[in-house]
């Protein structure tokens, strides 16, 4: 990755916006959905800076850039149309660890803001690198046609009582389990539906109810050609939920991405195709761990007579391509 995606909490920034047009007044807009400390440095400002500033009680340096403004600043932001006055204010930045953004010229800057979709408290950011624009308002407009705007809703009843699940419910995967089957059943339609009451007493009764022991499984893919286009939904879903990943060289090392993120991963130095650990993967699986056996191709898995008189349940997934 060219850059490294990061969400900066707003009750630590300290933003200065030299500028006072129009791309000042889109920036400060963008900054006002987090925090109002704000400083915003320019000899004169367009109508829609002075409302900002009057309606927000921002701060105005008025006058032109200065250097030696910037201490106790945290995020600078050059948006004015004087290249060399934007230089300086990036040289500035950078000299006092200051992140820095020149507006429209990403050879200046320490940070670029991606394409945000809203719904707080749950935040999307989009970015290609700054590479192709147009392909990320694309995508922004897909997902925003897909992504209720109750979704936020779902984020702070999750919060709400994130503490109450963790102490009834023991066990990561059980708590995983747990909310995915919460969020996507009748409390969630309910919570998106604006029924918070009926949802908050359905999550209590749900709570008082015994919760089976997590169960191992083993799920083997055949990856085929690897190419990560061609994974089944069931597929993604159960990389989803993996506690550990099983794989070799001849996998496609990109489905590793697809895998959730804090589940142990373990490359094998044998490919498959000669020997599949299935001692260690039944050895997690009966210890309640969802466990991943990415494979190669799509070649028959041989016999084991231990996963065949195992309680462990096993299932295969075949992916598309050649």
């Amino acid at each position: 990755m060219k850059y490294f995606p990061v969400f900066l909490d707003g009750a630590k920034i300290s933003a200065m916006v030299v500028g006072g047009g129009e791309v000042a007044a889109r920036k400060i807009e963008l900054l006002l959905k987090t925090t109002t400390n704000i400083t915003i440095m320019a000899a004169e400002v367009n109508e829609a800076v002075g409302r900002l500033i009057n309606e927000n009680e921002l701060n105005w340096l008025q006058h032109n850039y200065e250097a030696g403004k910037l201490s106790g600043i945290t995020l600078a932001i050059a948006a004015t149309d004087d290249k060399a006055v934007n230089e300086a204010i990036y040289h500035e930045a950078v000299q006092s660890n200051i992140l820095a953004n020149v507006v429209d010229q990403p050879e200046l800057c320490t940070y670029i803001t991606p394409a945000i979709i809203d719904r707080s408290p749950m935040i999307i950011a989009l970015s290609s690198s700054g590479s192709a624009p147009i392909l990320i308002r694309m995508l922004r407009e897909q997902i925003e046609k897909i992504l209720p705007e109750g979704y936020g809703r779902l984020a702070d009843f999750s919060l709400k009582f994130r503490d109450h699940v963790k102490a009834r419910i023991k066990g990561l995967r059980n708590r995983r389990t747990f909310w995915e089957n919460t969020l996507r059943g009748n409390i969630g339609k309910a919570i998106l539906a604006g029924n918070q009451h009926d949802a908050e007493q359905q999550l209590i009764a749900s709570l008082k109810e015994e919760v089976a022991p997590p169960k191992g499984e083993i799920t083997f893919i055949h990856t085929k050609d690897g190419n990560p286009d061609n994974l089944t939904l069931s597929a993604h879903r159960a990389m989803q939920f993996a506690d550990a990943v099983f794989y070799d060289e001849e996998v496609n090392i990109g489905l590793i991405e697809y895998i959730r993120r804090d589940a142990e991963k373990f490359p094998q130095s044998i490919t498959s195709s000669i020997l599949i650990n299935y001692r260690h993967a039944l050895e997690l699986a009966e210890k309640g761990q969802q466990v991943i056996y990415l494979l190669a191709g799509n070649e028959e898995l041989p016999a084991n007579s231990a996963l065949e008189h195992s309680a462990i349940s096993t299932q295969a997934f075949i992916c598309g391509g050649n």
